[in-house]
Parts: structure tokens; sequence; C-alpha cells
């Protein structure tokens, strides 16, 4: 029993400090997207990436999603600031646009809330006395929701058919306005173009609040 009032302090204590934490960078003007950036360049020899004509192409199930419009405007812009053109004409390469924006419940750390979560939206952390008894996050701790939003960009020689550049950028986080953090993550994604560094890498931008 004396374990388990221990570890409902100690949680309700960490809860209050989220919670204070959440309230203080609130009031800043600025906020920090940290996206998770993995690119890969496979460039043929005499082949050259800056400055190349690109044009967009859809997959079947993209062709009628009006979101897919909006996300090749975002990637548009990201690929003009390191210099490629837009020219569906005289394009050497196609872009292939990819995004998903995946909700989900988080728990004061901001990671996904495990299985000890009720529909009811409670948790068992204890018992006394064979009775299960728990830390009620309804009403009054409602767990906020969290958004894993990722995009990818994929850049295709026309003439071979063989993926040139290829890179990913994700963040999770509680804000909800989706538009400008695609925006941002397409951004992270143009990092370092058109010679990344090796592996998963951390891309900070500053996004106004």
């Amino acid at each position: 029993m004396r374990t388990a009032t221990r570890q409902l302090t100690r949680w309700f204590s960490l809860a209050v400090a989220a919670l204070a934490l959440s309230w203080l960078t609130g009031c800043a003007s600025m906020r920090l997207i940290d996206s998770d950036v993995v690119s890969v360049a496979a460039v043929p020899s005499g082949m050259s990436l800056q400055g190349a004509k690109y044009r967009f192409e859809r997959l079947p199930t993209q062709a009628h999603n009006p979101e897919a419009g909006l996300a090749e405007q975002q990637a548009q812009a990201a690929m003009t600031a390191v210099g490629l053109v837009r020219d569906d004409a005289a394009a050497s390469l196609s872009v292939l646009v990819g995004f998903s924006d995946s909700p989900y419940m988080a728990d004061p750390w901001g990671r996904p809330m495990g299985p000890g979560w009720t529909p009811h939206g409670s948790v068992t952390i204890g018992s006394g006395l064979g009775t299960p008894w728990g830390l009620g996050m309804g009403m009054r701790f409602p767990p906020p929701t969290h958004y894993r939003r990722e995009v990818s960009l994929i850049l295709r020689d026309l003439t071979s058919g063989q993926v040139v550049y290829d890179t990913r950028a994700s963040h999770a986080g509680p804000w909800r306005d989706s538009v400008p953090i695609f925006a941002t993550l397409f951004q992270a994604a143009m990092a370092n173009f058109p010679n990344p560094p090796a592996g998963l890498r951390r891309v900070n931008i500053e996004l106004p609040r």
C-alpha cells in the first residue's frame, strides 16, 4: 500500500510539473519544431541535383486528395529554397510527395498512452485490500492529444527511373495547426540538400506561435 501511495504521489508531482512547464513555454512567442530527418542521396556519376528541374507525380490514391495539392505547394516552397526549379515541361526529375498525420493520447511526458489506460481515462497503479484503485484522468486531468506528422520526398531521374534522393522528416508534439507544421517538416526534409549527412539527424526550426 505504501509503495502504491509513493507511486501515486510521484506521478502526481510529475504531472503538475509537466503542466507548469507547458504553461511557462506557452508564454514564449516562438516554438521549436524538432524534426527527425533521414536523407539518402544516390546520384549517378556525372549528374548534379543542384538547380535541377522537376515535376510532381502522384500515386493513384493521391489523385483526388485535395490535401495532396497543399502538400505539393509546401514541398515546392522548401525545394525552391534549396535551388530546385519546378518546370513541368523540361523536368529531368519527378518528385513524389508523401505526408501523414496520426493523433494519439499522450502521457505527461508526451509519450503515447500505454495499455494501462481504460476507456474511462484512468490507469490502475496499485491495489489495497484486494480492491483495485487508480488515478482518475477524466475531467480533472484529461490526457492531451498529441500528433505525429511525417513527410517524405522521393526524387527520381525521369530518364533512368532511378531514385536519386530520398528524404523523410517526422515530428511529434501537441500542436494542432497542421499546416505550418507540415511546411516546417518539408523545410527540415530538404535541409543539407543535396549532400546530407549519413544516418538519422535532428533538425530544429523555430516557428511563430
